[in-house]
């Protein structure tokens, strides 16, 4: 996949495939960026899952917050990360130890690592780096109306 650009029929592929999105890096602050991201999903019917070792087994916007991926009960269709570009290998580790995988790994604005992405799509995984789905869905899901 080039990185540099999506096709518009992936992004909104996977916006209108996804339910459950773990959030990594979430935080119960409504100044930072995760918050607002979080309740932009939670607003548009998505089941959003906060991943916080920080604040786990705690609530943020009424969903209990888990330390790791690997503590989510349930299946995760999509993770959003909200860590530094130097993190993202870790969260691809974290996520290719999952079972079942996810379809989705998406780093948010600034997120971007070509070599984890490598490694997540040779698993089988999509993968959105450097982009918003709070961006994204006005544009992308109000032109598939």
């Amino acid at each position: 996949m080039n990185h540099d650009h999506y096709p518009d029929s992936y992004i909104r592929d996977i916006l209108s495939g996804v339910h459950t999105i773990a959030v990594v890096g979430a935080s119960p602050n409504d100044a930072r960026p995760s918050h607002g991201v979080m309740g932009f999903l939670l607003g548009k019917g998505y089941h959003v899952i906060p991943v916080n070792p920080g604040h786990a087994g705690k609530t943020i916007l009424g969903q209990r917050v888990h330390a790791r991926l690997a503590d989510i009960p349930e299946m995760i269709d999509m993770v959003d990360v909200f860590r530094a570009a130097s993190q993202f290998g870790a969260v691809v580790d974290e996520v290719l130890a999952l079972r079942p995988l996810p379809r989705v790994l998406w780093g948010q604005f600034t997120v971007r690592d070509d070599v984890a992405a490598a490694r997540a799509e040779a698993a089988g995984i999509r993968v959105v780096m450097d982009r918003c789905p709070v961006t994204e869905y006005p544009l992308l899901m109000r032109k598939a109306s």
